[in-house]
C-alpha cells in the first residue's frame, strides 16, 4: 500500500493525498497512530467492490451445499432464561 499519512498532514495536504492515490495507489490515513481509512481512486474502488455473482449463485456454489440433512438447525422450544426486572 502507498504512503501512510497522519490525519493532520492528510487534511493539510489533501490534494496531494488524492494525487498520490491516483498516481501511486491507495493512501492510508492514520489517527492516533492507528491506520483508520484509505483514500483510493474511484476506478480502483469500483474494481474491488464489483460483485462476483448473485447471492443465489454463492449459495449454489457453497461448500456447505448438500449438508442440510446433516446440520441440526432446530431451535429449542423453551422460553429462554429468566430475567429479573
Amino acid at each position: 500500500m502507498g504512503k501512510v499519512w497522519a490525519l493532520q498532514d492528510a487534511k493539510n495536504r489533501f490534494s496531494e493525498v488524492v494525487d498520490r492515490a491516483l498516481q501511486y495507489g491507495p493512501q492510508t490515513v492514520s489517527r492516533h497512530g492507528r491506520n483508520t481509512v484509505v483514500v483510493v481512486a474511484v476506478d480502483d474502488f469500483k474494481r474491488m467492490a464489483k460483485t462476483k455473482g448473485s447471492l443465489a449463485e454463492f449459495m449454489r456454489n457453497s461448500p456447505l451445499k448438500g449438508l442440510g440433512a446433516k446440520l441440526d438447525l432446530e431451535r429449542p422450544r423453551d422460553f429462554g432464561r429468566g430475567v429479573k426486572l
